[in-house]
């Protein structure tokens, strides 16, 4: 049993070449081998958002706080509330992140394939993050 105290992990900022905006990331914990998973605190401030990305074994999105968006593509954008959980279906391409007025946080929680467990994209159009296009 490993026991990791709050305030024992800093935050940092995630890097802009796969976020645009201001966002957060407080790691909570990365298994090591053989177990695969890893989960992080990700805070979104408003207009924040991914890039478009894609994961090897899925993705599961737990909203702790505020309200954001979410979105695969060629499918409408979708609104998400704290209480929400999103699971993603491995290789689903998709974004998610704030709405342009209101901060949002979850959880993100995926499984490691060897190494990768995310591959980035594209950043997310203006058009599609504000729902103008689907």
């Amino acid at each position: 049993m490993k026991l990791m105290r709050c305030g024992e992990t800093a935050s940092i900022k995630a890097p802009e070449s796969y976020f645009i905006g201001t966002v957060w990331q407080t790691p909570i914990h990365t298994a090591p081998d053989p177990a695969r998973v890893a989960a992080t605190l990700v805070s979104f401030m408003p207009g924040a958002r991914t890039n478009w990305h894609h994961h090897p074994l899925g993705q599961t999105l737990f909203v702790t706080q505020g309200c954001g968006w979410f979105q695969t593509e060629g499918e409408t954008r979708v609104e998400i509330r704290a209480g929400d959980t999103v699971w993603i279906p491995p290789g689903e391409k998709h974004w998610h992140g704030a709405t342009d007025t209101t901060s949002m946080t979850h959880v993100a929680m995926h499984e490691r394939d060897g190494d990768a467990h995310v591959a980035w994209l594209e950043p997310v159009a203006d058009a599609d993050y504000l729902g103008s296009t689907r």
